[in-house]
């Protein structure tokens, strides 16, 4: 049996806790590990860290976690723990990776991995420099909706990919009356590492590079729909960033992506997120679990007539795609991709170097909002 020590830090939070911890890492562990290709079993050993002894301690008798620390550099001075991983702060995430590197460790974090894209571009080269194992989670491409979307494409169900729509978002509660905020604070806080456009960008630019075609260039309007919320004190802060982005996309091949996200909409849709993919021979659309197909034999034929009431419902008009395989929980599923890639080489595209894309589309689509233009996508050089 072998034995993988992993460091985490932030998992106290809502993403690092729910779907890093206790979906993923615990899961793998409490499942027994991992059979490798040898047929030698992988355990996994972690440690949770942080700053709030409280936090850590009652975290770890909660999930009866052997080891927890409020020493960082005393974990990563442990030769015994071999990846180290970061959910916390954007701001403090490409110090932290470095320092990890700088330890020995192998590395793999949240998105994005910097609100800069030079800091972000610099520490990639450091990571592939190092010849440490490193990665950033790309948590949608492994949600069965888009799994069932790639599965179309190779299959060739839609002919030539036209365009691609994407809505994303719900409505994020302001707090001033009575309905508690379902997002923290900072994401409304520029100063803090939020802002829409950074965050859902970097998510947008692995999505559609490896599901439809690499991004080519961008057009971007941002906006601040809500102008102030109150926070987790119940004090009332000014909101200085944006809450909401238009982004229309050129892909590699001429495919035509549009994708709306924003904390400031109400859904009447199938999903939280939905991406309807238009093609020469079909189209499909699907959000996070289910996936809807409609193939050109069966498209009906609307007429445009605003004198009558509509005679087709559109909804009834899709099939959907059947559940041919069992989709485990897509962080958990990317873990074990990277707990193989570290322990025995596994195939990994998932680089910090996936990350410093995300940074530079998020990067390019606050500068086109800025100067209110298109912006090409230039190739990074790592």
């Amino acid at each position: 049996m072998a034995r993988l020590g992993i460091i985490l830090h932030g998992v106290t939070g809502r993403m690092g806790y729910n779907q890093h911890l206790v979906r993923s890492i615990l899961a793998i562990r409490d499942q027994g590990g991992l059979y490798l290709k040898s047929g030698e079993r992988l355990e996994i050993d972690p440690i949770i860290v942080g700053r709030n002894r409280d936090k850590m301690e009652e975290l770890a008798k909660k999930h009866n976690i052997k080891r927890w620390s409020t020493d960082l550099d005393g974990a990563l001075a442990n030769p015994d723990d071999q990846i180290f991983f970061d959910a916390g702060t954007t701001l403090m995430r490409a110090e932290l990776l470095s320092k990890a590197l700088d330890a020995g460790k192998h590395v793999y974090c949240e998105k994005p991995i910097s609100d800069d894209l030079q800091v972000a571009v610099d520490l990639a080269r450091k990571a592939r420099a190092s010849g440490l194992k490193h990665g950033v989670v790309q948590d949608k491409l492994f949600l069965p909706g888009l799994r069932k979307l790639a599965l179309l494409r190779d299959s060739g169900f839609f002919g030539k990919i036209l365009s691609v729509r994407g809505e994303f978002g719900y409505w994020v509660f302001e707090g001033d009356w009575g309905v508690p905020a379902q997002r923290p604070s900072w994401n409304y806080r520029k100063g803090d590492g939020g802002g829409i456009i950074l965050d859902m960008l970097c998510h947008w630019r692995y999505v559609l590079d490896n599901l439809f075609g690499e991004v080519k260039a961008v057009s971007c309007l941002g906006a601040t729909h809500i102008g102030s919320r109150v926070d987790e004190q119940g004090k009332t802060y000014a909101c200085d960033t944006d809450d909401a982005a238009y982004a229309t996309f050129e892909l590699e091949g001429g495919v035509i992506a549009q994708i709306n996200s924003s904390w400031a909409v109400r859904v009447r849709r199938d999903d939280l997120v939905t991406f309807q993919v238009d093609g020469t021979h079909g189209s499909a659309v699907a959000g996070l679990t289910k996936c809807w197909t409609q193939h050109r034999v069966n498209t009906p034929k609307p007429v445009w007539n605003p004198d009558q009431p509509q005679t087709i419902d559109f909804y009834q008009t899709w099939d959907e795609v059947p559940d041919t395989q069992a989709f485990d929980n897509g962080f958990k599923v990317q873990w074990e991709m990277f707990l193989r890639h570290v322990a025995e080489d596994a195939p990994w595209p998932y680089g910090l170097e996936a990350g410093a894309k995300g940074v530079q589309l998020a990067e390019l689509g606050l500068r086109s909002w800025a100067e209110r233009r298109w912006l090409d996508v230039p190739a990074l050089e790592f």
